[in-house]
């Protein structure tokens, strides 16, 4: 459904259709009724919760360097108008357009399930990736803060995990980050997209400015947390032009590693992507899809394994080419899992349910008969 742009207003979507699985499609029309006084109001971020059965979500994917993952929530209130996971929102019958953005959900047993299946006898300890579908460190984490205690719960059992996000709210946690850095447990990478503020503003319009987003990095590599940059996505035609500014800037920042992720628009997500960029960038709307096609076999979206993230053909390799002489240049590593403990794993004690006031155990002992 087409929204008007006093609705969208501060939002990274321009439409609300249906999702896929949906029976109905709305479209909405001027009728001529409405009071000209009577203007739609920009939409207000509403927050359903969630009983979550499982937490741990898990994936058998060769291009992916974890096998298992952890959302506190659905839907991302950043808004990013590229952003990959759009389509989860079909599954909750809502749109993958500005619901996603605007009807989220939150998981507020997230740590209390998660210290159940970390203490599973079968279970086995591997790093757990957080910020791969929605990002932890949305601004409702302010509110519910369920990022923080499921950290503190992966403290608790000394359990590895990378995180991945585009908030500068990752600050907020810095005393568990940094506590559990020191144990080789953790690993965060901001999200850079580009160093232009205005095209950040449009593109991500609920997401850290990209200077907060260095300054994160700057504290977190200061406190001697592992931190890296990624560039996710690059969009040729729009932000490819920047890889050498963005890489040297999170050097600067202290950064030790760098990725990149090329432009993915599966399903829903291409539609969105081309409304966003034809109102927010006309001029060069066509040369970017053109660009985009030709890093996916002259598709919008080419899903086969291992061609979905870095894309092929000539541009594709000359974005590789690019990134990787940009990030020796900086002095950044590849990322890697490497050096993520998983031998300090184990599962706390479980506290008392009855108190002791601190007298102990007592025996019980016969008293002696009365002469």
């Amino acid at each position: 459904m087409k929204i008007t742009p006093a609705q969208a207003k501060g939002r990274g979507a321009r439409s609300n259709h249906s999702g896929r699985y949906e029976r109905e499609q709305r479209d909405a029309f001027d009728d001529g009724w409405d009071p000209a006084d009577d203007q739609p109001q920009p939409l207000r971020t509403e927050v359903a919760k969630e009983t979550a059965r499982r937490i741990i979500t898990r994936n058998q994917s060769p291009d992916l360097p974890f096998d298992r993952s952890l959302n506190p929530y659905r839907g991302c209130e950043h808004g990013c108008s590229y952003c990959f996971a759009r389509p989860t929102h079909a599954y909750l019958g809502l749109s993958p357009g500005l619901d996603f953005e605007t009807k989220l959900t939150v998981k507020p047993d997230a740590a209390a399930q998660l210290r159940r299946e970390l203490s599973a006898k079968n279970y086995r300890c591997r790093p757990i990736a957080i910020g791969t579908n929605t990002d932890p460190y949305q601004p409702i984490e302010r509110a519910h803060g369920v990022m923080r205690e499921v950290l503190e719960t992966l403290q608790a059992f000394d359990h590895p995990v990378t995180i991945v996000t585009k908030g500068a709210l990752v600050l907020r946690d810095l005393d568990l980050l940094e506590a559990m850095a020191r144990r080789g447990l953790v690993r965060v990478a901001l999200s850079v997209t580009t160093l232009d503020r205005r095209l950040a503003r449009a593109m991500e319009p609920r997401a850290a400015a990209p200077a907060r987003r260095l300054d994160a990095v700057r504290a977190l590599s200061e406190a001697g947390v592992p931190t890296g940059v990624m560039m996710a996505p690059i969009i040729p035609g729009l932000t490819d032009h920047e890889i050498e500014a963005v890489l040297k800037a999170a050097g600067e920042a202290g950064a030790s590693w760098a990725d990149y992720v090329t432009l993915r628009l599966p399903l829903e997500v291409t539609t969105l992507f081309q409304e966003w960029l034809a109102a927010a960038y006309p001029d060069r709307a066509k040369r970017v899809m053109k660009l985009v096609r030709d890093t996916q076999g002259g598709r919008d979206y080419d899903p086969a394994w291992c061609r979905r993230q870095r894309g092929s053909g000539p541009i594709s390799h000359l974005i590789a080419q690019r990134f990787e002489a940009a990030r020796r240049r900086a002095g950044l590593k590849e990322k890697s899992l490497e050096g993520l403990r998983t031998d300090l794993f184990h599962a706390p004690a479980a506290p008392s349910a009855q108190m002791s006031f601190g007298f102990g155990r007592t025996r019980r002992r016969r008293l002696p008969r009365a002469l």
